[in-house]
């Protein structure tokens, strides 16, 4: 069921100029072949993870991970001046998504987004990547 205004805003034609355009990087990293650590271990990976954000040239504001037990996945998000980073381990299957989102309104950020995807892909050496890559405006 449809709302007015999701409706509205479904058919509308008016063109709307956006300041504030992102890139949203999203991978379902399946097999990886990484350090177990990356997987089990919420403080590895945190600190991991706001390495690479620093690293690419981005600004962390805050960052939560959590660990759901021994043995278990964990997930986490850096919460960036830019957007966010988040991620989600699954070590009995070898499986991870990874999300990584940025704004440009003032400055291009996106070739800062694409470094700290890739060093966080190559971190994970996923044997079957499945990559998307969204443009936002």
């Amino acid at each position: 069921m449809n709302t007015p205004a999701i409706s509205a805003a479904v058919t509308s034609t008016a063109k709307i100029t956006r300041s504030a355009t992102g890139l949203h990087l999203i991978g379902d990293l399946y097999a990886c072949r990484c350090e177990q650590h990356l997987m089990l271990d919420a403080r590895a990976l945190e600190d991991f993870c706001k390495r690479s954000v620093a690293d690419a040239g981005l600004s962390t504001v805050g960052s939560l991970f959590h660990s759901f037990g021994e043995g278990d996945g964990v997930t986490g998000v850096v919460v960036l001046a830019e957007s966010h980073l988040s991620i989600h381990t699954w070590p009995e299957a070898g499986y991870v998504t990874l999300d990584v989102y940025v704004c440009n309104y003032s400055t291009n950020n996106r070739p800062k987004a694409e470094k700290l995807f890739d060093t966080i892909l190559a971190a994970f050496n996923p044997a079957d990547p499945h990559l998307h890559r969204v443009e936002r405006a």
